[in-house]
C-alpha cells in the first residue's frame, strides 16, 4: 500500500478542524441539557431572550397554604386546621388520619379557604393533600403532615339502649358523661343521630353530665336510629377531651302504651293502637302516691330484691324476691309482681309508689297478670300513669324526658 504523505498546509487544516470538531459538540450537550429543564422555554425563546418569561408563565399564580405547619405536634382538635388559597381557588382538600379515613369538610363558595366540618381525634396523624387553580386553570399543589395533642385528662359516655338492640317507641338515646361537661355545644354536635325513616330528633342536656335525644313524639315502629358518637377529641371542658368514636344503631320495635288509672286501680295495655287487655292493678297507697305521668320501661328483673331504706323509707319493707320487676324511674318506681297483697288487686292502693300486679311467690305461674305483662313488655315501652294524687314525675327521674314539651326539650 502506498501511503502518501501529508504536506504541511494539509496538517494546518486538520489542526484547525479538531477544535472545531470539539466546540461544536460542547455546544450541542449544552442545548441537550438546556432542554430538559422544565423551567426552560423554546430553543427559539432561548435566541431572543425570552426564554425566562416563557418559564414563569408556565408556574400557576395561584399559592397554598396549610396550616399547622409541615410537622408540627401536638396540636389543638379544633380551630387549628386551615388551608387557604392565593392567586386562585381550592379545588381539592383531602385530609387522612393514618389509617386512611378521611376527615369530612368544605371549600368555602370563593375558594379562598377549607375548613374541617368537626373537629379532629387527638393523639392522631394526618397528612393533608391540597390543590389551587389560577384564572388560567394552572394547579398549584401543597402536601403537609401533623399530629395532634395528646389529652392528659379524658371522658367517656355510657349510653343507652345497647348498640344492636330492639327497644320499645318510648325509649330516648341517652348519654351520660364521666366528667361534667362545660363545653355542651361542643360535645352535643359530635352526637349525630340519624333515622329511617327520616324524623327530626333533638338533643336536651340535664345537668351537666347527661344528653337524651328523641323526636318529638314517641318514634314510629320500625325507625331504624343510628348515632355517630364522635367524642374521641372534643373538647368537654377546659383541657378534658373526649376519646370514644363509636356507632351506635338500634330498632324500633312494635308500639305498645299502658296507661294505669290510679283511680280505677285497672291498666289497659295498647299495642299498635289496638286494645291487648286490662287488668287490675294496685298504686301507691295514701302518703305514698305513685308519680304520675310517662314513664319508659328501663330495666327487667325476673327477680330483685326491694329494700325501703334504698329508696328513703327506712325499714318499712325488705322483700328479698319481687317477681317480674321492671324499672319505671331512677327514683325506685317499678312495676311488679306482687304476690303479698291479697284482694288489693282493683280494690285498694296499698304499695309504696310502685303498680303492683297480681303474682305468685317465686313467680313460676306463667298465667298470672304480672308474669302476662312481663312476657309482653320490652325496654323502652311506656306506662303511662293518670288520677294519681301525686305530682308529674319529673323529667329526668329516669328516661321520662316525654314529660317535657317539645319546645322546652329543644331549648
Amino acid at each position: 500500500m502506498n501511503v502518501r504523505p501529508i504536506s504541511g498546509a494539509s496538517v494546518k487544516r486538520a489542526r484547525r478542524m479538531v477544535p472545531a470538531l470539539v466546540l461544536g459538540a460542547a455546544l450541542l450537550a449544552t442545548a441537550a441539557c438546556g432542554g430538559g429543564d422544565s423551567d426552560a422555554g423554546s430553543g427559539d425563546g432561548g435566541k431572543d431572550g425570552k426564554g425566562g418569561a416563557t418559564a414563569q408563565s408556565a408556574r400557576s399564580a395561584a399559592t397554598v397554604t396549610v396550616a399547622p405547619a409541615d410537622g408540627a405536634k401536638a396540636v389543638d382538635t379544633s380551630g387549628a386546621l386551615k388551608v387557604g388559597a392565593a392567586g386562585g381557588k381550592l379545588t381539592e382538600v383531602t385530609v387522612k388520619d393514618a389509617e386512611g379515613a378521611a376527615v369530612d369538610g368544605k371549600i368555602s363558595g370563593d375558594g379562598a379557604s377549607w375548613t374541617p366540618s368537626s373537629h379532629l381525634a387527638a393523639d392522631t396523624a394526618y397528612t393533608v393533600h391540597a390543590v389551587a387553580k389560577d384564572s388560567e386553570g394552572r394547579s398549584a399543589a401543597k402536601d403537609s403532615r401533623f399530629t395532634t395533642l395528646k389529652p392528659e385528662s379524658t371522658f367517656t359516655g355510657t349510653f343507652t339502649p345497647e348498640d344492636g338492640s330492639t327497644v320499645g317507641v318510648g325509649m330516648p338515646f341517652s348519654l351520660r358523661f364521666s366528667r361534667g361537661i362545660t363545653n355542651p355545644a361542643d360535645v352535643a354536635k359530635s352526637v349525630r343521630v340519624k333515622t329511617e325513616p327520616a324524623v327530626e330528633v333533638a338533643g336536651h342536656w340535664f345537668g351537666n353530665d347527661r344528653l337524651d335525644f328523641r323526636p318529638e313524639k314517641y318514634w314510629k315502629p320500625g325507625t331504624k336510629v343510628t348515632v355517630d358518637l364522635d367524642l374521641d377529641g372534643v373538647e368537654g371542658r377546659d383541657g378534658v377531651y373526649g376519646k370514644q368514636h363509636k356507632t351506635v344503631s338500634f330498632t324500633i320495635g312494635r308500639s305498645q302504651v299502658s296507661t294505669v288509672d290510679a283511680k280505677k286501680l285497672t291498666m289497659s295495655v295498647v299495642r299498635d293502637d289496638k286494645p291487648l287487655k286490662t287488668v287490675k292493678v294496685t298504686t301507691g297507697g295514701p302518703g305514698y302516691e305513685t308519680w304520675n305521668g310517662q314513664m319508659v320501661i328501663t330495666q327487667k328483673f325476673t327477680e330483685t330484691r326491694m329494700n325501703g331504706e334504698t329508696v328513703g323509707y327506712g325499714g318499712e319493707y325488705d322483700i328479698k324476691d319481687v317477681p317480674h320487676a321492671m324499672r319505671l324511674s331512677d327514683s325506685g318506681t317499678f312495676i311488679h309482681g306482687n304476690y303479698w297483697g291479697g284482694d288489693a288487686f282493683g280494690n285498694r292502693n296499698v304499695s309504696h309508689g310502685c303498680v303492683g300486679l297480681r303474682d305468685v311467690k317465686g313467680g313460676w305461674d306463667k298465667d298470672v297478670t304480672a308474669a302476662w305483662f312481663f312476657r309482653n313488655s320490652m325496654i323502652g315501652d311506656v306506662v303511662v300513669v293518670k288520677n294519681s294524687h301525686d305530682e308529674i314525675i319529673a323529667p329526668d327521674n329516669g328516661l321520662n324526658g316525654w314529660n317535657m314539651s317539645w319546645e322546652k326539650w329543644k331549648a
